[in-house]
């Protein structure tokens, strides 16, 4: 709130600082300090006169400044020209937030080592849903769907505030949005762009785009009349971005962890067992090791359109009241092609060599296979998604009296994320020669190589196998009123009041056409050869250390996925195999309904030294309801060597509730020490609301089992939020207008985190094959127990008649194929559900250090930060049981670097993440994933050619960085991922 000796709001001094300006440029007057900033409105200040990048910092400086608490923030440098393309891409040049990139650019922001879903997004002091198909069921925020053009401002509270609503324990972010009565008059610009991601060039025919060039335009329209007392702006901006990238992973996981001395299906052959002589380096008795579920490479080729518009009416009938109804919407398309090579492994005779302990990972895994009995197969996709957001919003604010102003808010906002395509929101058609024999992934670099001996395309030409068709379905939606009222208290004091409705409803659905003849769904004769593009693997990872090893199997078909989906349905007769279903296999919906009521007293304090205090408190109270259509599991069906597909019947609705409610204390204290000087101290409760898969209703199993079960997710609606105490102090010298230098610390203690864990559980009692009668008797007439060729050709030559047995024709390679379903008598299969409770406490702590310091009038400029953040609650990698440990923790630094004057404006800007724990589960089991530390550089260079146009060249990772993630120790990769540069070349206009 702002100091009672001065009229000037803070969005006002933020925004005309930067943005109001269309006289001359000329370096910023003195201004009054403001003290806090309003969510929603602003009043006009006196004229500061200031444009260009300067400007947008001097006016992010203002607005930390002249904040209750501690705040950073981004302005735009001028009306539709926000710092960067991408507003993540801009909130990561903050002290404290990371990003998570997606397709290249940033996606979701992590604040102070608090992961996306605990991070509150508004738009103009409202809050947001969410809606991302990618992250199914999460809270996050995914900025890519927002463009930047119509942007005015990015405002990042690390501290709470009573006014501010609930859920941001992080950070909460409110993104502000041009409006016309606050910079009077008509301004307007238009801009093009062409932009070239070089990582669409370097991709396989069957995915590629082929434009080289995509086009982006925007533009931003404000005007007011009548003496201001009516105003209007618009603007639209549409992008076309195709991209590529290439990973190898170890998609599925890392199976295990084991114990050195475990025996059991899975493991390696302990001393003097049979096969034992193969390993070096074993892992010692106390040591933890895993063994690769599958390696995988994989090439994708994406097309990104993207529409944003936004539409604001303002009507201010008299000077002490305005009202404004605006509209915002976005649209993001996104078409992804993809084409595969993989090998599965199946755990049967091996050798191996190995990484020490106490977390041991394979150098290199050989598993011994007879000469063609196994497949080397080949995957293609084509599927589209698109996510819609639109908010309508009404605004009253009424000036009552001098002392005395009260606002009303109301929204309603939605966003929605579909299948784009026919074909659905994800899918694969595989195709496979069954022609592997011995297979070896040498996990020794960067870079996982594959190696297969005994390939022979020609003598086992490729084939279509199984095919999953997957359709998905989210849509946030958010209903919202919000009062707020301002009272000035004698001289110095002033009372801030509110209460506020919000009902949240989320939805998320989702079904599989899946075709589990993974063995082999027709003949090669019904695909002619002409059918299958020959390519090669290497060139597309000649980034990543390791790619140009030798001994890399290199070659691998692509096809035109629409061409053999028509194939695949003319050999089968059965069309609907290979299109998405009709019906939803689950559907979950929860609606959320809180209310709240705040309190916050504002004063200052007449001591030595000026005092001024924000004492607030805020109640929440939510109740909850969670309802979900989970499919029925009748029987568990084993089609190929590794395969187990479950049997689902019809589907079913379940319902559970909880509430829960929340008392907020804040109090934050800023005391001048000099003029230039601040310190700040800062104590808040805030909570972040449980992700909406930890509170759905019902068991929801995977689709696929294998030879040791399956697996599921289960939720918890009775679920409290995550609760933090936050303890904050900085202290702020502003020695420049453009200057200052920043030392913060903060620490944050948690309670009720959902601890994530898996049970195992027998749902729904399926039988399995595996351990069952017919197996057995395999066993005894000869085979090994990890031979599950062997068992499947026994029980088909042998039984074939048996009950749940039926008998397909041998493949290529003359194995039996077929179906065998688990039997009453036969073991009741085993799956491991992850579930939550609340049952975890944590705590962090780190410091931020911040500095930006312009060089007199010389146009040279440099900003800086670092931050640094530790929590005791990490993964330990040598500990084989199920852990609970903060995910997203990093360091992180930013430096950038300017030049500017009347003709000329430059920004480079480098920002470095160092590694962090993305998640404790890695699609196997209670396996950690880890991001390496990543750096990456970007270079913006602007001409004006008159006053009116100017020209902008962008560089985004100049460097062309690749990522990678790994897991217990680095040979343990998870995924390495290459992309590229992306340019941008572009004009604008400003009337």
């Amino acid at each position: 709130m702002q100091y009672p000796k001065t009229k000037q709001k803070l969005i006002a001094l933020a925004v005309s600082s930067a943005c109001a300006a269309t006289a001359l440029p000329a370096w910023a007057q003195d201004v009054a300090q403001a003290q806090g900033a309003d969510l929603s409105s602003s009043q006009p200040v006196q004229s500061v006169v200031v444009t260009g990048i300067r400007a947008s910092m001097q006016s992010s400086l203002n607005l930390k400044r002249n904040s209750d608490g501690i705040v950073d923030g981004i302005v735009a440098e001028d009306i539709g020209k926000f710092p960067d393309t991408n507003l993540a891409e801009s909130l990561q040049r903050i002290s404290g937030v990371s990003i998570d990139r997606s397709i290249g650019e940033g996606s979701k922001v992590t604040v102070r080592g608090v992961g996306p879903d605990f991070n509150m997004v508004l738009l103009n002091g409202r809050q947001m849903p969410t809606s991302n198909l990618g992250d199914l069921n999460g809270r996050a925020f995914d900025f890519a769907n927002l463009a930047s053009e119509a942007v005015s401002q990015i405002q990042v509270y690390k501290t709470s505030r009573a006014e501010t609503p609930a859920g941001g324990i992080g950070a909460t972010l409110n993104v502000m949005t041009a409006r016309p009565l606050d910079r009077p008059g008509m301004l307007a610009s238009v801009g093009v762009k062409g932009v070239y991601d070089k990582s669409a060039s370097n991709l396989p025919g069957d995915v590629k785009d082929g434009k080289r060039v995509t086009p982006e335009i925007s533009g931003i329209y404000s005007n007011t009349w009548n003496d201001n007392m009516f105003g209007v702006s618009v603007s639209a901006s549409y992008q076309e971005r195709n991209l590529g990238y290439s990973t190898a992973s170890v998609g599925n996981g890392w199976k295990g962890p084991y114990l050195g001395s475990a025996t059991g299906g899975g493991t390696i052959p302990q001393p003097g067992a049979p096969g034992s002589e193969n390993i070096t380096n074993r892992p010692g008795a106390t040591d933890v090791y895993s063994l690769p579920q599958n390696l995988n490479y994989a090439f994708n080729g994406v097309q990104r359109e993207r529409t944003n518009g936004q539409l604001t009416f303002q009507f201010a009938p008299r000077k002490d009241l305005t009202t404004t109804l605006d509209y915002t919407y976005s649209q993001n398309k996104i078409h992804t092609r993809r084409q595969d090579l993989s090998a599965w492994f199946n755990f049967g005779p091996s050798a191996s060599s190995w990484t020490d302990g106490p977390a041991a990972g394979p150098l290199v895994y050989t598993e011994f296979l007879p000469a063609g009995s196994s497949d080397i197969a080949m995957g293609g996709a084509d599927f589209a998604t698109v996510s819609e957001n639109k908010s309508v919003g009404f605004n009253t604010l009424w000036k009552v009296n001098s002392a005395l102003r009260l606002e009303l808010d109301v929204h309603r906002s939605t966003a929605e994320s579909q299948a784009d395509s026919p074909f659905g929101s994800d899918n694969v058609i595989g195709t496979a020669s069954f022609s592997r024999g011995d297979t070896t992934a040498d996990f020794s670099q960067d870079f996982p190589v594959l190696s297969i001996a005994g390939a022979d395309f020609a003598r086992a030409p490729q084939q279509v196998t199984g095919s999953a068709f997957r359709n998905g379905y989210m849509k946030g939606e958010i209903s919202q009123a919000q009062f707020k009222g301002r009272l000035k208290v004698m001289e110095s004091s002033q009372l801030n009041f509110g209460l506020s409705a919000t009902k949240v409803d989320n939805r998320s659905a989702f079904s599989t056409m899946q075709r589990d003849t993974w063995g082999g769904a027709s003949s090669p004769a019904d695909y002619p050869s002409s059918v299958w593009h020959p390519a090669t693997v290497r060139g597309y990872f000649d980034k990543i250390d390791g790619s140009g090893n030798p001994a890399l199997f290199n070659n691998f078909y692509t096809f035109d996925f629409g061409q053999v989906r028509d194939l695949a349905i003319k050999a089968s007769g059965r069309p609907d195999l290979y299109s998405i279903k009709d019906r939803w296999d689950t559907d979950q919906r929860t609606e959320e309904k809180s209310k709240a009521l705040y309190l916050q007293f504002n004063t200052d304090w007449d001591t030595a030294l000026p005092i001024h205090t924000a004492i607030g408190l805020r109640y929440e109270k939510t109740d909850v309801v969670s309802s979900a259509l989970v499919q029925t599991a009748t029987g568990i069906s084993w089609v190929s060597q590794n395969e187990f597909p479950v049997q689902f019947g019809a589907p079913d609705f379940t319902t559970l509730t909880g509430k829960y409610n929340n008392l907020l204390p804040s109090i934050d204290t800023d005391i001048e020490l000099r003029q230039d000087m601040k310190l700040r101290l800062s104590y808040g409760e805030t909570i972040g609301r449980p992700r909406y898969d930890q509170i759905q209703g019902g068991t929801v199993l995977t689709a696929l089992a294998r030879v040791d079960g399956g697996t599921g997710t289960s939720g918890n609606p009775g679920l409290k939020p995550v609760e933090s105490k936050n303890l904050d102090l900085s202290y702020e010298w502003y020695y420049g207008k453009q200057n200052f230098f920043a030392l913060g610390f903060f620490k944050k203690n948690l309670d009720n985190y959902a601890g994530v864990s898996q049970v195992n559980a027998t749902p729904f009692n399926l039988h399995t094959p595996v351990g069952g009668a017919l197996w057995n008797l395999a066993l005894t007439n000869g085979c090994a127990t990890a031979d599950t060729t062997c068992i499947r050709n026994y029980i088909f030559r042998n039984h074939p008649t048996a009950a749940g047995v039926t008998r397909g024709n041998d493949d290529a390679s003359g194995n039996a194929t077929g179906t065998i379903v688990g039997q009453p008598g036969d073991p009741v299969a085993n799956f491991r559900i992850t579930s939550f409770s609340n049952q975890k406490k944590a705590s962090l702590k780190g410091f931020e250090v911040n500095v930006q310091h312009m060089f007199g009038d010389s146009g040279f400029g440099v900003s800086a930060n670092y931050t640094y953040v530790d929590s005791g609650l990490g993964f330990n990698n040598a500990s084989a049981g199920e852990q609970f440990a903060l995910v997203g923790l990093s360091d992180s630094a930013n430096l950038v670097g300017i030049y500017e004057n009347d003709k000329w404006n430059v920004r480079a800007a480098y920002n470095w993440r160092d590694k962090f724990l993305a998640s404790t589960f890695d699609g196997a089991g209670p396996n950690p994933v880890y991001t390496e530390a990543y750096g990456q550089f970007d270079l913006s260079v602007g001409f004006a050619i008159t006053p009116q146009l100017s020209m902008q060249f962008e560089g985004i990772n100049l460097t062309n960085e690749t990522t990678r993630q790994h897991g217990r120790n680095e040979r343990m990769l998870v995924n390495a991922t290459q992309a590229g540069a992306r340019y941008m070349l572009g004009l604008r206009y400003k009337f």
